[in-house]
């Protein structure tokens, strides 16, 4: 089988990770269990079914990647060209005993997560795992799933969980035609196109890094999500109705998203005064990714992302304002598009050799702290119930990475009518992140009252 080239920003997640700063995504799905040993039988079924999964057999290797004139010019003058690439291919040796295992029960699914995330994933082997937490209860088991960036980012991530989970009904892929076959030289009558297109998008480029130094400057944030990171990891989660979120909506106007990132802000601003630092003047700047993926891709692995940069509204007291405020920033994010503007800065992947991935990859872990200060992330969930072993899957939290230099991550997903907010922190920075999860939930609550008849 031939190698699958990582695409640049893969290779660019692949590169920035060190030991501190691992870059991998999670989830910790949460089941009800029929019986105590229903862990166990969940292990076991994660090991068999992980085997028959290509996806969860490929790991990931240094390639050597010359200059392919057979690519059309736009694409043959792109990285990833010469040494530093690196490539997806099926490891020989892949035993899923070494990424599935079963834990000793726990009293808090949360506290054993926040441990098993700060261990960065082996890089000799498919880069993913699958812990089996049983519950101390008897009558629950937690499953925490652990994915490489440049393995899968959030969609593929979901759809390689839910190939080792009970199979449910999925829709067929459309048929892709196949590419024509071209010869060995570019096809001289799209030189023309081509080079508009190189030039366009090196346009892009110098707006996206303009865009970023701007984004710089006058911003205050707090040192709660910028301390020095330590390494170490917590995690913790809340869920919301989503039938209220709803009638906020409805109430103010906007998105789904806008009331979900506006309770972000003012969950922050509560837990930021318990802890007497302050919230005057302090709008950290939120990274919201969003993805560039086609429906129905061909190349579903790759990480196709851009992003909207906002300011959250953290200093205003008033959660309709600060609900206002994010609907208008998203807004004017959304006209511009998400491949312009300093959220647009993963584009510029696209245009770094894989050399430069390779040696820039500390440099540019080193500036997310420049860029932003917290990132607030969307992972879709299927809308159907899931199972493992036929037992119920009831909660799902979802995990960002960590970037250097920042101290909390926000991911969201809704499933089967909740919202859980998974929140990621460096536990040394954040020791009180509890008391942020159960902000969120009182940030709900203010706004129904206020939106309320």
């Amino acid at each position: 089988m031939t190698p699958d080239l990582l695409a640049p920003l893969d290779l660019a997640f692949w590169n920035i990770e060190s030991a501190d700063h691992p870059m991998h995504l999670g989830a910790l799905g949460v089941f009800s269990a029929h019986s105590p040993t229903a862990g166990a039988h969940a292990a076991d079924l994660l090991a068999a079914r992980a085997a028959g999964v290509p996806g969860l057999r490929m790991r990931i290797r240094d390639v050597w990647r010359p200059l392919d004139l057979r690519r059309p010019l736009a694409q043959a003058l792109r990285p990833p060209l010469g040494f530093g690439g690196a490539a997806r291919e099926p490891d020989p040796g892949f035993d899923p005993l070494n990424h599935v295992r079963l834990h000793a029960p726990a009293a808090d699914f949360h506290a054993e997560a926040g441990r098993l995330m700060q261990r960065p994933l082996a890089r000799n082997r498919p880069p993913w795992e699958a812990h089996v937490l049983p519950g101390e209860d008897g009558v629950s088991f937690a499953v925490l799933f652990k994915f490489h960036h440049a393995l899968a980012d959030g969609l593929r991530a979901l759809t390689l969980a839910a190939a080792v989970l009970d199979p449910m009904d999925m829709p067929t892929p459309r048929p892709h035609r196949a590419a024509p076959a071209r010869g060995p030289l570019p096809d001289v009558r799209k030189l023309p196109e081509a080079l508009r297109g190189a030039l366009s998008d090196v346009g892009r480029a110098l707006d996206i890094g303009a865009s970023v130094a701007r984004s710089s400057l006058a911003t205050r944030s707090t040192p709660a999500l910028t301390a020095e990171p330590t390494g170490t990891r917590r995690t913790a989660g809340a869920v919301v109705d989503i039938d209220d979120v709803h009638l906020v909506r409805k109430a103010v106007g906007g998105t789904v998203n806008d009331v979900l990132i506006a309770v972000v802000a003012g969950a922050l601003r509560r837990w930021l005064d318990e802890r007497g630092e302050g919230t005057e003047g302090v709008a950290p700047r939120a990274l919201i990714p969003v993805s560039r993926r086609r429906p129905r891709s061909a190349h579903p692995q790759g990480n196709r992302l851009s992003g909207y940069l906002m300011e959250l509204p953290v200093c205003d007291p008033d959660p309709l304002r600060r609900l206002g405020a994010v609907r208008t920033a998203m807004d004017r994010n959304k006209d511009a598009g998400p491949n312009r503007g300093a959220g647009a800065v993963a584009l510029l992947a696209d245009h770094v050799p894989a050399l430069g991935h390779r040696l820039g990859g500390p440099l540019v872990a080193q500036a997310a702290r420049l860029w932003f200060d917290i990132l607030v992330t969307s992972v879709p969930l299927p809308g159907i119930g899931l199972k493992l072993g036929g037992h119920p899957l009831t909660e799902v939290y979802p995990f960002a990475p960590l970037a250097r230099g920042q101290s909390l991550a926000v991911a969201v997903s809704t499933y089967r009518g909740q919202v859980h907010y998974g929140l990621v922190a460096d536990a040394k920075a954040v020791p009180d992140l509890n008391r942020l999860a159960r902000a969120v939930s009182e940030e709900v609550e203010t706004l129904i009252t206020v939106c309320g008849p």
